[in-house]
């Protein structure tokens, strides 16, 4: 239908289907086909993950207040439940994948295979760092079925809703702003056309301008609007009396400096050529990063842009963007757990002529 006339569409819903089936895919080595199927466990698992109720608001509120009675509270009144139905679930899928797999010697490249290299060995194979080290000769036991479900869970959860909350907001800005989007469009069907008509991995890379839009994007919109960090020893503000004591929980407003004006001005203005190599050098570092920083920055930042960056081109190149009457300027934002849309969010997409 979409390659037929232009159509209204709920494009957030769209993308966390595309998100589902790649993660499913990549994570896990399952088809879970939620492009043509939306009511699939795992995409309405995901959903309640990262929703906006009055349940998750207070369960919330109860952890952060009373954190070391939390799960009986939770319990006594009836708040674990789904939480449980989650954690059963997922659990009992990546059990039985992975028995399948091993009594069934089936090898794939993606994360889970490696997740289970970390439970029957205690090492990813092939690690020449930690050979060299003898790292491996003392290895008596990997993690556990349950921690392995764990790390698939983060996986999931990590490039879900913040890669289609990026492909929902650059979509956004792409549809107020035609021309960056015929630009970014250029540089698509060029690259499409040097390529054999495929996307690469390579050729993702080195599209420059979808960088900057991507980068753009998640300056304006940062999936996390703040990151937190425990002071590991007594710090003293420069210029100031204050001091921050050791073991004290920083917050850091990434939403706030990547709008201040005084790095980004006109900071409401979507102008991707920001990040250029020149305006880059310009900045102070610490300026930006929607994916943290340090040593416990985001560890699926590259798989996350990679989706967002696959999305885009496959929806650019295909159609003309432009906003639907339906969805209302400026939008609001939902910040529950990561920044994202309140509510549906309507684009037209109008096919393009080959």
């Amino acid at each position: 239908m979409l390659k037929e006339r232009s159509v209204a569409v709920d494009i957030k819903d769209i993308l966390c289907r595309f998100t589902t089936d790649v993660i499913g895919s990549v994570a896990f080595g399952l088809e879970f086909n939620s492009m043509k199927d939306a009511n699939i466990k795992l995409r309405k698992y995901g959903d309640y993950t990262f929703e906006n109720s009055w349940r998750k608001r207070f369960s919330i509120f109860l952890e952060n207040t009373f954190p070391t009675r939390f799960i009986n509270i939770v319990n006594e009144v009836g708040f674990s439940s789904r939480k449980k139905e989650i954690e059963t679930y997922f659990v009992d899928m990546i059990r039985k994948t992975v028995d399948y797999r091993e009594k069934n010697n089936v090898f794939r490249k993606d994360a889970l295979h490696l997740l289970i290299q970390l439970k029957n060995t205690g090492r990813v194979l092939g690690d020449e760092e930690a050979a060299l080290k003898g790292d491996n000769e003392n290895v008596t036991g990997g993690i556990t079925m349950n921690e392995l479900a764990a790390q698939a869970f983060v996986f999931f959860v990590a490039g879900f809703e913040t890669s289609a909350t990026t492909m929902t907001f650059a979509l956004l800005e792409l549809a107020q702003n035609p021309v960056v989007q015929e630009k970014l469009r250029q540089e698509i069907k060029q690259t499409l056309k040097q390529n054999d008509n495929k996307l690469t991995y390579e050729s993702l890379l080195g599209m420059e301008y979808l960088e900057k839009v991507i980068s753009e994007t998640l300056r304006m919109h940062p999936p996390i609007h703040r990151l937190a960090r425990l002071c590991n020893k007594d710090f003293n503000i420069p210029n100031s009396d204050l001091v921050i004591k050791s073991q004290t929980q920083v917050l850091v407003p990434v939403l706030a400096i990547h709008n201040d004006p005084e790095y980004y001005p006109n900071p409401e203005k979507f102008d991707p050529e920001r990040f250029s190599k020149e305006a880059k050098a310009c900045r102070p570092s610490m300026t930006y990063f929607p994916f943290g920083d340090g040593p416990r920055n985001c560890i699926g930042q590259r798989f996350g842009k990679l989706q967002a960056k696959l999305g885009l081109c496959t929806v650019v190149s295909n159609f003309n963007v432009t906003l639907n009457e339906k969805t209302k300027l400026p939008i609001e934002y939902d910040l529950i757990t990561v920044i994202t849309v309140k509510g549906n969010f309507w684009l037209n997409l109008e096919p393009l002529e080959k």
